[in-house]
């Protein structure tokens, strides 16, 4: 009953979307797309009024066309509804995982967060010799002489490597572009940031990667007031994977997962 006396006002609201994980558009649990976090965005934003919206980073990046188009609603949506936007980095928002971060108004970070990675990596295998030495014949037929280009079971090519490095500049440039769009006078004029190093903390936030030390609760409570509440959005996993069930495809994907993770020695 007390929510309907008109003087006991609620206290102020923070949308909190905390997105986990590594940034694809296939399967398995816990993976970061813009049309799985699409529903949830919408509603941070949309649901109640709230003050701002803080976004609760851990992840070592993945595509960049999906951060790209998770970003992009965010900027979308905070400018739609003039709601600032804070990212709050956990153990790592490397790669596209700092695309993401980029996409917040201010960085914050803890002290042992990694940042950075702004760059863009391919790798994969070379089994041409193998099958060769098993006797094993690859047969591969294309209409388009660049249809087979890094083929895993062919030996590498110049020219597909020379081809791989254009398009990865391409996707470099424009990552570099979103990060000097965002963060602009702030980042640090005296070094190179677009390597693909990573920093930690409080470096971090001397170059100008980050806005700031900061936990989410005690910097929404210091801009909002004591009185803030926060709703939180976060996907929910698969039931299998609630119940501790897991199908070949989850293991693997988590495989991947720790794998990605470990680049930056954190594990998810």
């Amino acid at each position: 009953m007390i929510k309907h006396i008109p003087f006991l006002r609620p206290g102020p609201k923070v949308g909190v979307i905390r997105l986990q994980g590594i940034i694809a558009s296939g399967p398995g649990p816990g993976r970061l797309s813009d049309a799985a976090l699409a529903p949830l965005v919408e509603k941070a934003f949309r649901r109640g009024k709230p003050k701002a919206v803080a976004l609760v980073i851990n992840s070592p990046g993945g595509s960049p066309v999906q951060s790209s188009l998770i970003g992009a609603r965010i900027r979308r949506l905070s400018e739609e509804k003039g709601i600032p936007v804070h990212a709050f980095v956990e153990d790592v928002a490397a790669s596209g995982g700092y695309w993401l971060a980029a996409a917040a108004d201010q960085i914050w970070v803890d002290p042992n967060s990694i940042v950075g990675s702004i760059g863009v990596i391919s790798s994969g295998f070379g089994f041409n010799k193998f099958i060769s030495r098993h006797g094993i014949e690859r047969r591969v037929h294309t209409a388009g002489e660049s249809k087979s280009m890094l083929d895993p079971f062919q030996p590498e090519k110049d020219e597909d490597v020379a081809r791989l490095k254009t398009l990865q500049g391409q996707i470099h440039d424009s990552f570099i572009d979103h990060v000097k769009s965002r963060r602009g006078d702030r980042l640090a004029s005296d070094r190179d940031l677009f390597t693909g190093d990573i920093w930690v903390g409080e470096r971090a936030r001397e170059i100008g990667l980050v806005d700031g030390v900061a936990h989410v609760v005690p910097k929404m409570k210091e801009l909002f007031g004591d009185e803030v509440r926060f709703i939180s959005y976060q996907q929910k996993k698969p039931l299998l994977s609630r119940l501790g069930a897991r199908v070949v495809g989850d293991a693997l994907s988590e495989f991947e997962d720790r794998a990605a993770y470990a680049r930056f020695g954190v594990q998810p």
